[in-house]
């Protein structure tokens, strides 16, 4: 447990967000992004990666159509019959765990904000900010101030 400690501090006993006199500016503290309530396991967001994209049946052949997800339903289709070189099918199997379902790759439940009344009521733990992008420059910027404000973390901050 010690050796753990000694680690943590390092070398003069002082960490590495603490300043030179040991305690820690308000600057400072603001800075810091939020933690989030859950973290997500190396292991989802690998699968996360590997996912394939599901796309339709014959989509990269004809223009008309699009790649959006369908079922394969034809008597000899070669994707409906799982072929090897044709496109997976969607299964339950590809599925991530329903903790972990909708999060952001911080661990943070995403939220849509597109005026400051919408921040109302999000707590810091759980949820992060996406400005919208249908926001102009003067608007955003005062959205961003507000949730730093209340300490929510803004994943698209205005620049």
């Amino acid at each position: 447990m010690q050796a753990r400690e000694i680690h943590k501090k390092g070398v003069g006993g002082r960490t590495g967000d603490v300043g030179a006199e040991g305690t820690e500016t308000q600057e400072q503290a603001q800075a810091q992004k939020p933690k989030a309530a859950v973290k997500i396991p190396k292991r989802v967001l690998r699968l996360r990666k590997e996912r394939p994209e599901f796309v339709r049946q014959e989509s990269w052949r004809y223009v008309r159509l699009k790649p959006n997800w369908r079922r394969p339903r034809g008597k000899d289709s070669k994707m409906r019959l799982q072929v090897s070189g044709w496109p997976p099918l969607v299964k339950v199997g590809y599925r991530s765990p329903r903790k972990y379902r909708g999060l952001h790759p911080s661990g943070f439940r995403e939220v849509l904000v597109s005026n400051r009344k919408e921040l109302e009521g999000l707590d810091p733990k759980v949820h992060a900010v996406r400005i919208s992008g249908k926001v102009g420059r003067k608007k955003a910027l005062e959205i961003y101030e507000a949730a730093t404000q209340m300490g929510l973390r803004v994943l698209n901050p205005p620049e």
